[in-house]
């Protein structure tokens, strides 16, 4: 892409100060005429560029140059680089070294204020090369295959348009159109296997122009719900409500009023606080939790029972 070539003529003339056309052009593998073309835009665009004809001349920017003086403003630099080092937190090998090219470009050095670390998403080399190869597909407007484990265990294979790469709730998400389903649908990424990029190009969507209702067909209905946690539970009342919704009792329990998304996750979530919460209401949530708790003992009623017929016969 000729922006990328732009920014990277501008890196190496920081750091050769003097080069030929000929020597970019070989460099880009590109003609000669393109790269006088890629001079003539970053002179327009007020980068202090020049050529000079003749034995000892060639390509050259005015000393003590950087970036920074003609095209971006101090914010503009930093929001750029935020946005380089946030990609950080997905692994992707590449980003580092743009990071380190504009850091250079803008003559700044602090870019390692951020760290994130996402595990176990990115944190071995299959999780890395997923991401990139969803990413590559997503910008090159490539069809992707792949087989997908729903929430039931049923294993489909998926042929796609991938729009997007989405975190949310602790969790990467690909929004993709899909071909099998004729809608556009959120793909947990690590219920995702044996991912494959094809050779056919799709072009993009407008979401006016995509079958009715496919839009908000994933989207989970929210309701409101009221929660009751004990003190031993207070660790992560703040972690994962906002102050706003959460109301300390006397006794040091704490009472959270707050939207939730009604699906598959929300029960396994308000299981996970185990007896630290209790569900004050909806009703039909409350219901749907004693269910559940009902099984977990059944479950483990029928187990305690082989077990212990198991050790009489033996």
């Amino acid at each position: 892409m000729q922006i990328n070539r732009l920014f990277e003529i501008i890196y190496l003339l920081l750091n050769k100060k003097l080069t030929t056309a000929s020597e970019l052009a070989e460099y880009f593998e590109v003609s000669v005429r393109t790269i006088y073309r890629d001079i003539d835009t970053l002179s327009s665009a007020g980068i202090p560029i020049y050529a000079l004809q003749g034995k000892g001349g060639g390509i050259s920017l005015l000393d003590n140059y950087v970036l920074d003086k003609s095209v971006l403003s101090e914010r503009e630099q930093n929001e750029i680089l935020f946005a380089l080092q946030s990609l950080s937190i997905t692994q992707a090998p590449e980003s580092d070294k743009v990071l380190a090219k504009l850091s250079n470009l803008f003559n700044k050095n602090r870019t390692n204020w951020i760290e994130v670390d996402l595990s176990p998403w990115g944190s071995d080399d299959k999780g890395i090369s997923q991401f990139k190869l969803i990413k590559d597909a997503i910008l090159s407007h490539r069809l992707i295959e792949f087989n997908y484990f729903g929430s039931s265990g049923e294993k489909t294979i998926r042929r796609v348009e991938p729009m997007k790469l989405i975190f949310k709730i602790n969790a990467w998400y690909l929004q993709a159109f899909c071909l099998t389903r004729n809608a556009i649908r959120m793909f947990k990424i690590v219920r995702m296997s044996d991912v494959q990029m094809t050779q056919e190009v799709f072009i993009e969507k407008m979401l006016e122009s995509l079958p009715s209702g496919s839009q908000t067909l994933n989207d989970p209905k929210w309701i409101e719900i009221c929660l009751k946690i004990c003190a031993d539970g207070a660790y992560r009342v703040y972690d994962e409500f906002e102050e706003k919704d959460i109301t300390k009792n006397k006794d040091g329990s704490f009472t959270i009023i707050t939207r939730l998304p009604e699906n598959e996750w929300l029960i396994r979530y308000l299981l996970s606080f185990g007896a630290d919460a209790e569900v004050v209401s909806p009703q039909h949530i409350r219901d749907t939790i004693e269910n559940e708790l009902n099984k977990i003992i059944l479950k483990y009623r029928e187990t305690t029972k082989i077990i212990k017929a198991g050790r009489r016969i033996l």
